[in-house]
């Protein structure tokens, strides 16, 4: 037998929930059950620990996770104490990675299904449904949830209330938090208005799930009458004008009792004809939706059984009906629906509401009364007066070959034919023509009308019951013809919309043009409101498409809301409520087109910001090291030379100053590539250009290394012209890829600098025997403070390769990196012969 489920719900931490349970705990045990503690968080709470004595607690689970141990619940371990009841605190939890489940409430589903009672709780904030409210609340994402239905499931819940006031004084009073984190609580999240819809929000939930219980007890016990625990009124619309008055009607009963709800409901005939006017019933599904109700459609034949059913099914305790609009002389053969459904309406108040279309009579829509079309109806007409006189004509030679019942059945060929083409009024008339024919010429005696014969009045009222039973067939499946035809254009419509947004063709413009297209528009436009929600005027044109956009909603033809600030407005024609559903499914994906493109363009104005943040954090990360290095080696060394204390030796006070100065030289060395970086990024850094010969500036660029110089081997050609650059920057392009070489190169190995001339450039090649770079990573190692595959921290801010690539392109020169052959990477320094520069 599977255990009980027990939750207590609060709406913000420190509102009692774990007291509670701990307090339930208590209180089994001492009505004789085995209760145990499978966790739970006291939070250092002192009162709520306090409960904890005496009650037995099941030692946690530890784990291990990136070095750190953790405790978790110990499921197996509650399992096998089988207690009667287990307490468990915080079911929205979260467990440490590498824990058999998930989340804290797969363990206590495992409990459960062990036929263990548990008792828990949660706070509103965790629930999946209202996550992402609750941020928008409290400007706290919540990243632990649970889903909704876990929390449904439970057998009791109870709901944990205390006024935002009350909980603000425990929190002053240091029975929430530590005292150092009560003013900021109290300041950002535990704010009153915060408190205040949290509470709320609890409520609202835990109202839902009393609704629910008490439909299902209802249910469960066959319960049809209404329980008024809450008012709900129902107005029923037929799609007539007179359903505006309605709605306002039932909205101002709603509004005499707060928390009221408003619904409508308009009762369809099952044979999925329709026999309202679409645009009405369009209109006032707005009308309601906007006074704060909701609207509901439902299949039936009986109209007064269908309301009551659908309004016992909701537990209404109101019902709005509009007087009938029918003539006296039909309310005298029938009494209607409004008078049949107070008569069965038992405990739900009925409200008969008077309007301008009382006793006008029903109008049938447009639509309902043409199934057919208007071709086919004078086809049918056609073929009537036609047909009648041709087959007569036709029998008339054939009068004492062919017996009576054979014209008979020749002429109802005719009424089935004319009813198969032009419904039911052109058959009705070919039948009672037909019989009035077969009497006149081929009924004896002929040449008059009789209906003396029994058989004559039988074969007119078989003609016409003939011909009023296939043209409503007819009738029927026309009119299903078209409704399938309707359905085939929305489906295939939907479906180029589905393609649209699947091909990620998600521009409005795009969009808003394929609407127009689709139901022949003028214009269709995107209004956002903007300003002030009381001006009706303040609307601004997102997007377009067609000539002479709308500038405000009242200005179209049709609009849908799609949201509380966003109108698809569309002007041409006025589009039925079948058009409207799909128009809808256009307004919701011009929504989502509307959002990308927002978040796309922020997007792209966050990308500098975030680059240039990833420049200085990393600038800072390095930098914070690569100054300390050298400072610190040459504040180490210059302090043990003040140190009068210790007695040097000339070769220790030596080995001392060079330490200083090759500290100072990296110091200096890094504050000129940072200095020339932000020179090159700003584009003010200051170029020389002139004839240089690369036999003076790469001895001077070997010298430079120092210490490094011996494992430099240089190869240039006798004979390499001049070059135009800027002799100081060539040189610290030189410099910088020679003890980048240096460092990866394996010590047996030299670094080769070679020169060649090919063309009008001279190529100038560091070659190293190190592991080289990947084809992929080549390009990455010229970015700033990129160190791909280094795992020390002397090695320098990562400036070197991404400034030498630099400022070779500021002299007009190209750097490039390629794979040594048999190993290795060789840098590709190529600038202009000073032969082949224009001279400017």
């Amino acid at each position: 037998m599977r255990g009980r489920l027990r939750i207590y719900l609060g709406a913000a931490p420190g509102v009692g929930k774990t007291y509670a349970m701990l307090g339930e705990g208590r209180r089994a045990r001492e009505r004789g059950r085995d209760v145990v503690v499978g966790l739970v968080e006291t939070h250092g709470r002192p009162r709520t620990a306090a409960l904890l004595e005496g009650l037995e607690v099941v030692p946690r689970r530890r784990v291990v996770h990136r070095g750190a141990t953790f405790t978790e619940l110990d499921v197996a371990a509650v399992i096998a104490r089988r207690p009667a009841v287990a307490l468990i605190d915080e079911l929205a939890h979260t467990n440490v990675p590498g824990s058999k489940n998930v989340k804290r409430w797969q363990d206590i589903d495992k409990l459960l299904d062990a036929g263990i009672d548990v008792v828990s709780t949660v706070n509103i904030q965790h629930l999946e449904s209202v996550n992402d409210v609750v941020q928008e609340i409290t400007g706290v994402p919540q990243r632990e949830t649970v889903p909704d239905e876990v929390v449904r499931r439970a057998d009791q819940i109870e709901l944990v209330d205390m006024s935002p006031e009350a909980l603000r004084r425990r929190m002053a009073h240091g029975n929430v938090y530590a005292p150092e984190k009560v003013s900021a609580a109290m300041a950002n999240y535990f704010r009153v208005g915060n408190l205040t819809a949290l509470r709320e929000l609890a409520l609202l939930w835990v109202a839902g799930k009393v609704d629910e219980q008490l439909d299902r007890y209802r249910a469960d016990h066959g319960i049809e009458g209404t329980w008024e625990t809450r008012e709900r009124v129902v107005v029923a619309l037929t799609g007539g004008p007179e359903g505006d008055t309605l709605v306002r009607r039932a909205a101002r009963i709603a509004a005499r009792t707060k928390g009221a709800d408003l619904l409508a409901v308009h009762v369809t005939s099952s044979d999925g004809l329709a026999g309202a006017d679409p645009a009405n019933l369009a209109r006032q599904r707005t009308l309601v939706e906007d006074m704060g109700g909701s609207y509901h459609q439902v299949v039936g034949d009986d109209v007064p059984r269908a309301l009551l059913d659908f309004a016992r099914g909701v537990n209404a305790t109101q019902l709005v009906l509009g007087a009938s609009r029918r003539g006296r002389f039909a309310q005298i053969l029938s009494r209607g629906v409004g008078v049949e459904t107070t008569s069965l309406s038992g405990s739900i108040d009925v409200h008969l509401v008077p309007h301008e279309e009382a006793k006008k009579g029903r109008r049938r829509p447009e639509r309902a009364r043409a199934a057919l079309t208007r071709t086919r109806r004078l086809a049918g007409w056609a073929v009537a007066l036609a047909g009648m006189p041709a087959l007569t004509a036709a029998l008339s030679p054939f009068r004492g070959v062919l017996s009576l019942p054979s014209e008979i059945l020749l002429f109802l060929c005719l009424v089935v034919g004319v009813a198969l083409v032009g419904g039911m009024w052109p058959a009705i008339v070919t039948a009672v023509g037909g019989s009035l024919l077969l009497n006149w010429f081929f009924t004896s005696p002929t040449g008059r009308i009789t209906i003396a014969a029994p058989e004559n009045l039988f074969a007119l009222v078989v003609f016409v019951l003939v011909a009023a039973a296939v043209s409503t067939i007819v009738d029927l499946a026309a009119r299903r013809t078209r409704q399938a035809a309707r359905a085939g254009a929305d489906a295939e419509v939907l479906s180029a919309l589905a393609g649209h947004v699947l091909r990620g063709e998600a521009a409005l413009s795009s969009l808003l043009g394929r609407l127009r297209e689709t139901f022949g528009l003028d214009a269709v436009t995107l209004l956002e409101r903007a300003g002030d929600r009381q001006d009706p005027g303040a609307w601004r044109i997102v997007a377009t498409s067609g000539a002479a956009p709308c500038t405000a909603p009242a200005m179209a033809d049709t609009d849908v809301a799609v949201g509380e600030d966003l109108v698809l407005a569309a002007r041409g024609r006025l589009l039925d409520a079948s058009d409207r559903r799909v128009l809808e499914a256009f307004a919701a994906e011009a929504a989502v087109a509307l959002r990308q493109e927002r978040l796309q363009e922020a997007a792209e104005r966050a990308e500098p910001l975030a680059a240039a943040d990833k420049m200085r954090t990393a600038l800072l990360a390095a930098v914070s090291h690569d100054l300390r290095t050298p400072l610190a080696a040459a504040k180490a060394a210059v302090e043990s030379l003040r140190n009068d204390e210790v007695a040097w030796t000339p070769q220790d006070r030596d080995e001392l100053l060079a330490t200083a100065d090759e500290s100072l030289t990296r110091l200096h060395r890094l504050v000129e590539n940072l200095l020339d970086m932000s020179r090159l990024q700003a584009g003010v850094l200051g170029l020389s250009l002139q004839p240089v010969a690369l036999e003076e500036v790469v001895p001077r660029a070997v010298d430079d290394l120092g210490a490094l110089r011996d494992r430099i081997e240089g190869d240039l050609a006798a004979d390499l012209p001049d070059i135009v650059a800027d002799p100081a920057l060539l040189e610290r392009v030189l410099v910088n890829l020679m003890a980048n070489a240096v460092r990866h190169s394996p010590p047996e190995h030299k670094v080769l600098i070679t020169g060649s001339r090919h063309d009008d450039k001279v190529e100038i090649r560091v070659i190293d025997r190190g592991p080289g770079i990947p084809r992929a990573d080549r390009e990455r190692v010229f970015l700033a403070f990129q160190r791909l595959g280094d795992r020390d921290n002397d090695t320098g801010v990562g400036l070197g390769l991404a400034l030498s690539r630099g400022l070779t392109e500021a002299m007009g020169g190209a750097l490039t990196p390629e794979e040594t052959p048999g190993g290795g990477l060789t840098m590709m320094v190529s600038m202009p012969v000073h032969d082949a520069v224009e001279p400017s």
